[in-house]
């Protein structure tokens, strides 16, 4: 297969779903000699945050002077966003090889009287397989789905870390806190360190319940890991944390809002369990890797005539922090957002959130088969705003938002990352 063929291939895998338990990818893995059980992992779960958390944790290591893979999802624009080794992409024609090396595996498997794997299984095996051909030092690994049984949850990583827990996925993961939490607890392994950032009382009693039982200690980022932000500006931000190891002066990171700093203790404790367990990694190398870190479409300035930036809060939480952020670190005369959502998404909630910071707000369609009946966030959105646009063309929308915004205003694209990532091709190819 050429890698068109091989993504027609993955995508055709949809139609198996959601189907969630480890059977079928440990069968797949032990027909391709196990990969996942030769990497040495760092397992990234939790609510949101754990694409920026894997990031730092990879570029820290990356600077420390290590080979380091990072297998993260959904991606952008591109399949290979999925599989970085330091920084630079897993090429096109790889993707099709290992794809095609991995077809007859699967057909072998349905033959046998098996359950043909899910798509994401098959991506996740693809991404063992590579990162050890590749004999990258460590695998930056983020969570799918939940944690328990979710495909990745095969390996038996350095170091588990839950970034927070709230409300997402309900119809898969449960509808309370405690059960989410519980499935995402499900990463943290006997004896292996555990860092969380969860703040949620509930989501805590489980992730410590779940430490106990496995023999893990238990890093609590906000408890065991503090920290002083000095500067937070929409360039970035400067801050100290204060580890049981020592003080961290005037830590810098690109990354915009007080969460990223979060994110960063978070990825900093990981490191320091790392350290513990005989892994070269000094103060510095820590700074450099911090200061490098980026993460498209979170927080990301894409035009500056007029200001524009883009933000996948794709769910509660994650607007409840946007709208923290926008009134927190951006100064503008007038906040413009462009807004779409998933229909399985609780958006009356996030429109609670957002719309009454904005004086105008575009409604559009995410380009997803979930998109759903999103023509009616519209109407939610009147509730707080007067001026509301309905632009089912993302780029068209996009192109809205800024006609309405001055010199002085801001434009705010959030939302779906399946809008978002839409939205910043436009952007990119300006």
């Amino acid at each position: 297969m050429n890698f068109d063929e091989a993504i027609r291939f993955l995508r055709e895998l949809t139609t198996f779903g959601f189907n969630f338990g480890l059977g079928r990818i440990e069968e797949l893995l032990n027909r391709v000699d196990n990969p996942h059980r030769k990497l040495k992992v760092i397992h990234v779960g939790g609510t949101n945050g754990k694409g920026s958390t894997a990031t730092m944790i990879a570029g820290i290591l990356q600077a420390a002077g290590y080979k380091v893979g990072i297998f993260t999802s959904p991606h952008l624009h591109s399949y290979s966003e999925r599989y970085k080794i330091n920084g630079t992409e897993i090429s096109q024609e790889r993707i099709a090889e290992l794809l095609t090396l991995m077809r007859p595996q699967l057909e072998n498997m349905v033959e046998e009287g098996f359950e043909h794997p899910t798509e994401f299984e098959v991506s996740t095996a693809v991404a063992f397989l590579y990162f050890w051909e590749e004999a990258v030092d460590f695998l930056v690994l983020e969570v799918g789905l939940g944690g328990a049984i979710d495909s990745t949850n095969v390996v038996n990583p350095l170091v588990s870390v839950i970034t927070n827990v709230a409300m997402e996925h309900m119809d898969y993961l449960g509808n309370t806190i405690t059960e989410i939490a519980t499935v995402k607890s499900g990463i943290i392994k006997p004896g292996v360190p555990a860092i969380t950032a969860a703040d949620d009382s509930s989501a805590l009693t489980v992730i410590r319940e779940a430490a106990q039982k496995n023999g893990s200690d238990l890093i609590e980022v906000g408890r065991d890991i503090t920290w002083k932000i000095s500067k937070s500006t929409a360039e970035g931000q400067d801050f100290d944390a204060f580890t049981s190891l020592g003080v961290y002066k005037g830590l810098h990171i690109r990354l915009v809002g007080q969460h990223q700093v979060i994110n960063a203790c978070t990825a900093l404790a990981a490191i320091e369990a790392l350290g513990r367990a005989g892994f070269s990694i000094n103060e510095k190398e820590i700074r450099q890797g911090f200061a490098g870190a980026s993460w498209p479409a979170r927080l990301e300035l894409v035009s500056t005539s007029p200001r524009v930036i883009l933000d996948g809060a794709h769910n509660l939480h994650g607007a409840v922090t946007l709208r923290k952020t926008l009134k927190d670190v951006y100064s503008y005369k007038n906040l413009f957002l462009v807004f779409g959502m998933l229909g399985d998404k609780e958006r009356e909630k996030v429109v609670a959130e957002l719309a009454p910071l904005a004086k105008a707000v575009v409604v559009t369609k995410p380009n997803s088969p979930r998109a759903g009946d999103w023509e009616k966030i519209a109407d939610e959105v009147g509730k707080y705003v007067k001026e509301v646009y309905l632009i089912e063309n993302i780029s068209e929308a996009a192109r809205k938002g800024m006609e309405l915004a001055g010199p002085e205003d801001l434009v705010c694209v959030t939302g779906s990352l399946y809008m978002v990532a839409e939205a910043r091709t436009l952007f990119k190819s300006c």
